[in-house]
């Protein structure tokens, strides 16, 4: 009788035949590999935008990915069905950094590399992945820093040439809006290469700003390409 049973749970829908032992193999590596993978992120993203629950839940898929690949095997009506049935779904989360993509492809594919039994390809894979993201993964797009400047309308010959003298001429100017009595100014520049000018200047930008006189207010602005950063 339990006989019975285990092989009509083996056979459920059509399904190949796949031994008990061959189930949890699939499944465990699974998980192991996934626990690699939250490694990696926790790694990669540590001190930045690193979020917990989204670095627990790339475990879970890769475990859930495998499974539903080994349910579904060669079967070809299960597998449609599956695509009808995830078609209906729609995913609202917003992903707030691009590598994050790259760790949700990672899991679903090692899931369905277990799932299908390529376990070398999944291994093998993993560790290139894994190393490429340990040297490559920390690297950061240069944040942009925006200075705005509000100032009396006279002083705007004297604030461009300021600028573009102190930052000798790294400093792009994106806005400038003008009324009868003021101007305001929108400059663009690297993060890093204000504070190298900052550094080997005599005052801070805001300071010769100030001094120049009529100026209403100075603002820096850092815009990060990452949400939440």
């Amino acid at each position: 009788m339990k006989e019975q049973i285990y092989q009509l749970l083996e056979n459920t829908a059509g399904t190949i035949a796949i031994s008990f032992d061959m189930l949890i193999l699939r499944i465990v590596l699974a998980g192991v590999i996934g626990l690699v993978i939250f490694i990696s992120y926790w790694i990669t993203h540590a001190g930045t935008i690193y979020s917990q629950k989204f670095n627990v839940n790339l475990i879970i898929m890769t475990v859930l990915t495998a499974t539903v690949v080994t349910i579904i095997g060669s079967n070809i009506a299960l597998s449609l069905g599956m695509v009808g049935a995830l078609s209906i779904v729609r995913f609202r989360t917003a992903i707030k950094d691009a590598r994050d993509t790259v760790y949700i492809f990672w899991a679903i594919i090692v899931g369905i590399a277990c799932g299908a039994g390529g376990f070398l390809s999944a291994v093998i894979g993993s560790v290139v992945v894994f190393l490429v993201m340990l040297l490559l993964g920390r690297i950061r797009n240069d944040v942009r820093t925006l200075i705005v400047i509000r100032a009396a309308r006279s002083q705007e010959l004297a604030i461009e040439g300021l600028v573009y003298e102190y930052f000798r001429g790294r400093a792009s100017q994106r806005v400038k809006n003008t009324t009868e009595e003021a101007i305001e100014f929108m400059f663009e520049i690297r993060r890093t290469t204000l504070d190298k000018h900052q550094l080997r200047a005599e005052n801070p930008i805001t300071d010769e700003l100030y001094a120049i006189g009529g100026v209403d207010y100075v603002n820096i602005v850092a815009q990060a390409d990452e949400i939440g950063s």
